[in-house]
């Protein structure tokens, strides 16, 4: 049985306010070919489909034109879709009869009985071989919010301790089913602890402050593989080839310049994982930054100047993140950049400003006690300000024009 695995598409994700419909609809249509070319028998997506919980009527067409599609070229595909912390578990789940017809499972909700217990067979998806034999028994887990999950050994635990409690009882629930020429593989959308975070993820993650980590130990060594979504830096978790993030298949953020992104194919044989391979997904916008390094304003004008003039497909125009170092305020900064790439082949996305070294002035910084504080004057923390952002004292011309609306503040309070 060959399996494919990936995740993070986030349909409907602007890059700097940039629609990237143009590069998901490349992806899909590469992955489609993929899914043809390897004969894949499972497709895995392990959550955040969309970028938001409300996506955009052409997103929501944009992914089912692509289940169609997928499904087309390979009728007995089988496809398990998991919901991640960007999509709506209930939105995601509404088509859920329609698609379990064409072998489409999807995961969302976590669904509780009368008696306020988990429904642990929701999540047991069974993967059939060509002579329609059940093989493979996928634990496909959607991202867990605070409270989906059992209690912790009858008190509230913490979040990290209610998941791994989960997969604990989900797998001794799945195991009590799995026959001997059978095996089980996981899917999840979360974040495992040690994971290695892209740019992107370290602004997105880390919103409960770290408790929210799951160990590797969470999922039991029986299984075959685990498939993660949630951090878009491709890796292994816990040093095992088996427990993957298999990253986001587009680039979230210009620290990934050169980062290659990709989909994980592997296949199960006689019950054991073999032949992984990443597979790279061909970028179809390019990221570009200039210069290599921040350098002056004079510098950066020179550069841009040299650049391409506009092409005739403006969907393939790489996005630019300009990158300029200050010794001081430069209101003017985005116009003069902005009429420096008029007609050039890029799309302006970010304006990255560094300023001079100010490791000497943080190290001199000094704590002013409250009491201490009606001894300041207004210029005082002014300079002050102004030399930790710049590292440089305040230019005359601005001393004088701080001065004057200091002494028209003054003269309007009295």
């Amino acid at each position: 049985m060959k399996i494919l695995h990936t995740s993070d598409w986030h349909i409907g994700q602007l890059f700097y306010e940039y629609d990237r419909t143009y590069e998901h609809q490349k992806f899909l249509n590469w992955l489609v070919e993929i899914i043809k070319n390897e004969k894949t028998d499972v497709l895995l997506i392990s959550g955040d489909v969309f970028d938001l919980s409300n996506p955009a009527a052409a997103s929501i067409k944009l992914f089912y034109t692509f289940l169609n599609q997928a499904v087309k070229g390979n009728p007995d595909l089988q496809i398990v879709i998991i919901a991640g912390n960007h999509d709506s578990a209930s939105r995601l789940e509404s088509p859920k009869p329609l698609l379990e017809s064409s072998n489409i499972h999807i995961v969302g909700l976590l669904d509780r009985n009368e008696d306020g217990l988990i429904d642990y067979e929701k999540f047991i998806i069974p993967l059939k071989d060509s002579n329609g034999l059940i093989k493979v028994w996928c634990l496909a887990v959607p991202f867990l919010r605070m409270g989906d999950y059992p209690m912790s050994y009858g008190s509230r635990g913490s979040y990290a301790e209610g998941v791994v409690l989960l997969y604990e009882s989900l797998y001794h629930y799945a195991k009590a089913r799995v026959k001997e020429d059978q095996t089980m593989i996981a899917m999840s959308h979360l974040h495992a602890l040690n994971a290695t975070l892209s740019d992107h993820d370290k602004t997105e993650r880390l919103i409960m402050g770290g408790v929210e980590y799951i160990p590797a130990t969470a999922f039991h060594e029986d299984l075959k593989y685990v498939a993660l979504g949630h951090i878009h830096k491709a890796q292994r978790i816990g040093g095992k080839e088996h427990i993957r993030y298999s990253g986001s298949p587009l680039p979230m953020s210009f620290s990934e310049q050169h980062y290659q992104h990709q989909v994980v194919v592997f296949e199960l044989i006689n019950g054991e994982m073999s032949n992984l391979q990443t597979l790279e997904v061909p970028p179809s916008v390019p990221l570009l930054r200039l210069p290599r390094k921040h350098q002056t304003l004079q510098n950066v004008i020179a550069e841009l100047d040299a650049l391409p003039q506009m092409n005739e497909n403006p969907e393939m125009t790489p996005y630019l993140e300009v990158r300029v170092l200050l010794d001081g305020p430069e209101p003017a900064l985005r116009h003069k950049i902005e009429t420096a790439i008029e007609g050039k082949d890029v799309r302006l996305a970010k304006i990255d400003v560094k300023y001079p070294d100010n490791a000497e002035n943080e190290n001199a910084i000094t704590f002013i006690a409250p009491d201490n504080l009606n001894e300041l004057k207004a210029i005082d923390v002014f300079s002050r300000v102004y030399q930790k952002q710049y590292n440089s004292t305040i230019p005359d011309n601005l001393l004088k024009l701080f001065n004057e609306v200091e002494n028209e503040v003054i003269q309007a309070g009295e």
